[in-house]
């Protein structure tokens, strides 16, 4: 037998060894992540981690029910609407695809609705009777400058003779101009009479004729106003040919002889300018009960980005908003929509300009809105963003100080703090005016009943946060999650993070961090049972290089807040479905001796880092012998009319399950 060399054997053995390094060299990051994200998920996982700080589910719909959630509500039935009309996608815009769909986080149903409109960019609020007030919408998607093939502006429709009633004409409906360009209206519209006024002229009045009045026939005189309409034209053809710089008055080609005369269109420009979203004149109250939307009076005004904010007496005033040639409006069109007659009434007396979606609430004080500052973004940068008090029985407005980075208030979220009774407001995140890389970790606070309310720094966020979602939770405090710290998450720049605030000690704590990043078009929610659901998000890219075009996030998430991982929750007996202000509620429970709280809380209705809808109403109450006596809160601007959730909380901040009641 041949013994191997020494040679030989070093090779026999040093290879093998040399062969096992490599592989565990080539696995070892492979092991590592494996094992480091092991411990993180057994971690994230334990009873501890969860009761300190929460835990997040991933929940994915089947596929035929996955919607670009840009609006979510939650319904007297616990029921979420969640609406996408054409979702931010032309091409279901064009098509006329507009989705509602009901999510029941109970049991994981699902069922589509049909939607009349493109709700997309619409307002919301919920009514006395809990429908939910949907309001504008999507009439036209915005055309970039370098994508414009047709000349368009805004084309005046007036109509000169008070005779007979309101002309409705069709989409398509041609103007031509004096030289025989052709330009075409892009949608239907009426134009009312003129107004024709008759006043008596009294001896005296320079106008006066003696020789053409007597006893039975006064002198008068007749004045007539011509009504008038404004509607999006394009032109007939492609090019520059279609430009017309200066005001050209334009005929109506459906129309002949006198009515020609009477009624025709008038535009200052028509041009191959960048064209925004134009918004609808569109309303519908939502049914939670049939589930269907059922039309109503349309606004005066087409709106696209509006707020709609209810108000004491159970009407809702509606502001701002891109009309419908994309403008936005100046601020002499509000209006207020009444859900006894469900009409509308023009409000030019409340004259007071906003950017799109402006964060207004409802104060204690009747007739006294807060305006935080927060918008979504259309409208100049040095007009409207100023914070403050609106006055709505004189129309005053009186401004607040104190707020900081006062330049990155677009795309911030704002929320009252625990309950309503302490008037408290905070201001969170956002960032700089259009598609600024600018970015803030402000939380602000204001107390409404100082002496002088002015805005104090509050707690930062660990990073700048666009688009952060505020919801109120319960135990008086508030989740703040998700957003980004660059426009639309650009740059792959979304925050991973989740925190709770707590009034009491006016800190914040760190939550489980949600797994789904959320940006633009992100809403969240507080449920029946505690939990949060989050939904939507619109980025503009998937990747840190933006090199790859974003997709809209259709997978919902929700978070359970550390308090349901603390011990049994209190239970409620039977509740009256409803209650009056400053009414004597007598509950039964078993539970009465361990409950420290009662709220009442408004359900969200959210979109654009916009949820006035959300409130928490503090509830007096007495415990006897398996009993809570309540006494309602007696002040409207307090206690808003409308559908809630009552939550009895424990010493030890565990709630019940949300019991639906509405206030009327």
């Amino acid at each position: 037998m041949k013994w191997p060399t020494g040679q030989t054997l070093r090779q026999r053995v040093l290879l093998p060894v040399v062969g096992v390094s490599i592989l565990l060299t080539a696995n070892v990051p492979p092991l590592y992540d494996f094992s480091s994200n092991w411990l993180h998920e057994r971690k994230i996982n334990s009873v501890e981690y969860q009761r300190e700080h929460g835990s997040w589910q991933i929940l994915e719909l089947p596929e035929d029910r996955r919607v670009n959630a840009i609006h979510a509500a939650l319904l007297p039935t616990g029921k979420v609407l969640l609406v996408a009309g054409s979702g931010n996608v032309r091409d279901q815009f064009e098509a006329g695809t507009f989705r509602t769909l009901l999510f029941d986080p109970a049991t994981n149903a699902t069922e589509l609705v049909d939607t009349p409109v493109d709700l997309f960019c619409s307002g919301h609020a919920f009514l006395p009777d809990g429908n939910l007030l949907v309001a504008g919408g999507t009439q036209r998607y915005e055309v970039l400058e370098e994508d414009v093939k047709r000349a368009g502006g805004t084309m005046v429709v007036k109509n000169e003779s008070p005779d007979g009633g309101p002309r409705s004409f069709v989409k398509g409906t041609e103007f031509v101009a004096p030289d025989g360009r052709r330009y075409t209206a892009g949608e239907d519209f009426v134009i009312p009479p003129a107004t024709k006024t008759v006043e008596r002229i009294e001896p005296g009045d320079p106008d006066h004729d003696p020789g053409h009045a007597d006893a039975d026939h006064p002198a008068e005189r007749v004045t007539v106003t011509a009504s008038e309409t404004a509607i999006w034209v394009d032109a007939a053809g492609f090019g520059d040919e279609y430009v017309v710089d200066r005001q050209t008055q334009y005929r109506l080609n459906a129309l002949v002889g006198t009515d020609a005369e009477n009624i025709y269109g008038l535009a200052e420009a028509i041009t191959m300018d960048k064209q925004d979203y134009q918004g609808l004149a569109d309303a519908f109250e939502f049914n939670p009960w049939t589930e269907r939307y059922e039309r109503v009076d349309d606004m005066f005004e087409k709106r696209w980005y509006p707020t709609l904010t209810g108000l004491p007496d159970g009407r809702v005033l509606t502001v701002s908003g891109l009309d419908g040639s994309g403008r936005i409006l100046d601020g002499t069109q509000n209006e207020i929509y009444d859900p006894a007659t469900r009409s509308w009434t023009s409000r030019p007396d409340l004259e007071r300009y906003f950017p799109t979606y402006p964060s207004l609430f409802q104060t204690a004080v009747r007739d006294r809105l807060f305006y935080s500052g927060s918008n979504a973004g259309y409208g100049p940068e040095e007009q409207g963003r100023d914070p403050g008090f609106w006055d709505l029985g004189d129309n005053t407005f009186t401004q607040v100080e104190g707020l900081r980075d006062t330049d990155q208030l677009e795309t911030s979220m704002s929320a009252w703090i625990g309950p309503v009774q302490d008037q408290r407001i905070m201001v969170v995140g956002g960032g700089g005016v259009g598609e600024s890389e600018l970015s803030t970790e402000r939380i602000d606070i204001i107390d409404l009943d100082g002496p002088e309310p002015r805005f104090t720094p509050g707690p930062d966020l660990p990073e700048g946060t666009r688009y952060p979602n505020l919801v109120q939770l319960p135990d008086d405090t508030t989740l703040i999650t998700n957003g980004s710290n660059d426009y639309r998450g650009r740059s792959a720049s979304d925050n991973h993070t989740a925190r709770i605030y707590h009034p009491d000690s006016d800190t914040l704590t760190v939550a489980a961090d949600p797994r789904v990043g959320r940006n633009y078009h992100a809403a969240a929610l507080l449920l029946p049972d505690g939990r949060v659901l989050t939904v939507g998000s619109d980025p503009l890219f998937r990747d840190a290089k933006n090199s790859i075009s974003g997709e809209f996030e259709q997978r919902l998430e929700l978070f359970s807040p550390p308090y349901l991982f603390r011990g049994d929750r209190p239970r409620l007996g039977t509740v009256p479905p409803e209650v009056k202000r400053g009414e004597k509620v007598s509950i039964t429970t078993a539970d009465a001796a361990r409950i420290d709280r009662l709220r009442l809380i408004r359900p969200g209705a959210a979109t654009h880092m916009l949820n006035n809808e959300q409130r928490s109403v503090a509830v007096e109450f007495t415990a006897e012998a398996g009993q809570l006596e309540l006494t309602m809160p007696r002040k409207a601007g307090v206690l808003l009319s409308g559908p809630y959730l009552l939550f009895a909380v424990d010493s030890d901040g565990v709630p019940s399950i949300g019991v639906p009641v509405m206030v009327s």
